[in-house]
């Protein structure tokens, strides 16, 4: 994909996320980005492909931006928050409009999208539970797969929970707080240690 081309798409997505997909007309595309619909033309045949195009590149940026976020350098427990950081930026730019277009004028791409997150989320979360416990961090008695999917699970819910909103869900401080809930359960001594330093040390970062 060209520079050009993506930066086209980045520009829509953003349009799609403010006023949804359905409402955003190809003049209306032409019209923000400043180029004539010809110029566009020669990148899309049609709206349904643009459509594509934006949800392919999502899809892309976020498995690049988690995949990034898995340093070497990094032990299980400082992965996982950089994993939950990366998470609560991707949430964060959830759209209820463009969700809501997606289900119901373009299912087949709702349904690739949805089922790619989850993906992505299980295998990084998986990755990390096993590296950790490699690193004698986490308890060793874990169940990868069904501790993986407890994971995608509520972090999925979050989207349709009627006890939590999104709006809370999405706050530095309660997704911080789930994070440090989810490290207590699977740590054994040695990671709650590490836990513990970590803690401070974030703590020390904001005074």
């Amino acid at each position: 994909m060209n520079e050009e081309l993506s930066n086209i798409l980045q520009r829509v997505h953003t349009l799609y996320r403010k006023y949804g997909i359905k409402s955003v007309t190809m003049d209306d595309v032409s019209r923000e980005l400043g180029i004539s619909k010809k110029t566009l033309y020669q990148y899309v045949r049609d709206k349904d492909e643009l459509v594509r195009k934006v949800i392919e590149l999502e899809i892309s940026t976020r498995h690049d931006y988690m995949h990034d976020s898995c340093k070497e350098n990094l032990n299980a427990i400082e992965e996982l928050t950089e994993i939950a950081r990366c998470i609560g930026y991707m949430l964060k730019e959830y759209s209820a409009v463009t969700e809501y277009d997606l289900r119901k004028y373009y299912p087949d791409l709702y349904v690739r999208m949805r089922e790619v997150r989850r993906e992505q989320m299980y295998r990084f979360i998986q990755d990390n539970l096993i590296k950790g416990k490699k690193e004698g961090l986490y308890r060793e008695n874990l169940n990868v797969d069904i501790l993986s999917r407890l994971s995608v699970s509520y972090i999925d819910s979050m989207f349709e929970s009627e006890v939590i909103t999104l709006t809370e869900f999405l706050d530095q401080h309660f997704f911080f707080e789930y994070l440090v809930y989810h490290l207590r359960g699977i740590a054994n001594e040695k990671g709650l240690q590490v836990l513990e330093i970590q803690l401070r040390n974030l703590e020390a970062g904001k005074q």
